[in-house]
């Protein structure tokens, strides 16, 4: 659609209800208090509106046609891999269309209707949910050989030097779950957060500017090969985080994330 369309689509809703639902001036567009609520029960409505068709879809044969899963870039690349096969065999109606996006990003995706599902990690604020805990996925440290002089089979929270320590930048729940594993105040103070993937961090810990934490599925699925790094499991009082899927609460294809909640604890 474009520019021009748009506004005169604007405009004669406005002259349609009778209320300004947009303030222009030459440098800012943006919407009036009541355009606002107005937009949120648009969104509310498209999103009933679609659901018509997943209450169809749920009446036929389970986990098929169009469903939209936003996945956590700490959980894709390590879980889709083992995953998507055994969906495509068992299930090959379903048409899974996949974004991969970051947690804040994915349950406001959720709650406004353009995804169905979240593939996600637990703890994490994510509003009118219903959730489905799938399995628990532990921490562990890695770090270059010989950053720990006397490594043992774990690695404790209080081990660790906060002037070392690399997390994943703001927005991805993997360094809230780690800072709340290690419950250590001055790590938040002192951690360098500047990641934007954990290949990339792999990258700087192996280059021997630090130490981070990982989740065990990525270490497992090889994600250390070909470096020097060494990984061991983190010792803390909640070393882990819940990998889940989750969905709008009163979905009407409950029946289907229910089932394919079960497919994806199987195939973890």
């Amino acid at each position: 659609m474009t520019q021009s369309t748009l506004s005169a689509g604007i405009r004669e809703l406005e002259t349609l209800i009778g209320v300004v639902l947009v303030e222009r001036t030459r440098r800012v567009v943006r919407f009036t208090p009541l355009g606002d609520r107005i937009v949120e029960k648009a969104r509310r409505v498209l999103r009933e509106a679609d659901e018509l068709g997943d209450l169809a879809r749920a009446a036929g044969r389970p986990l098929s046609g169009d469903m939209r899963m936003s996945v956590i870039p700490t959980i894709a690349p390590f879980m889709l891999p083992r995953i998507l096969p055994r969906l495509r065999a068992d299930y090959p109606d379903l048409k899974l269309f996949l974004r991969e996006e970051t947690t804040g990003q994915a349950c406001e995706g959720l709650q406004n209707g353009r995804t169905d599902c979240v593939l996600l990690a637990l703890p994490y604020a994510c509003g009118d949910i219903a959730a489905r805990p799938l399995f628990d996925d532990r921490l562990f440290v890695a770090f270059p050989d010989g950053e720990f002089t006397n490594p043992q089979p774990v690695i404790g929270a209080e081990d660790i030097d906060e002037t070392r320590l690399l997390l994943l930048e703001d927005g991805h729940c993997l360094k809230e779950h780690s800072l709340a594993a290690c419950n250590r105040p001055e790590l938040r103070a002192e951690a360098t957060m500047l990641g934007t993937s954990l290949h990339t961090i792999v990258q700087m810990v192996d280059n021997g500017l630090g130490v981070t934490i990982l989740p065990e599925m990525a270490v497992k699925t090889g994600i250390l090969d070909h470096t020097s790094v060494i990984a061991r499991p983190l010792r803390a009082d909640h070393p882990v985080r819940t990998i889940a899927l989750a969905w709008r609460r009163a979905s009407p294809r409950e029946k289907d994330f229910e089932l394919l909640s079960q497919v994806l604890a199987e195939a973890r």
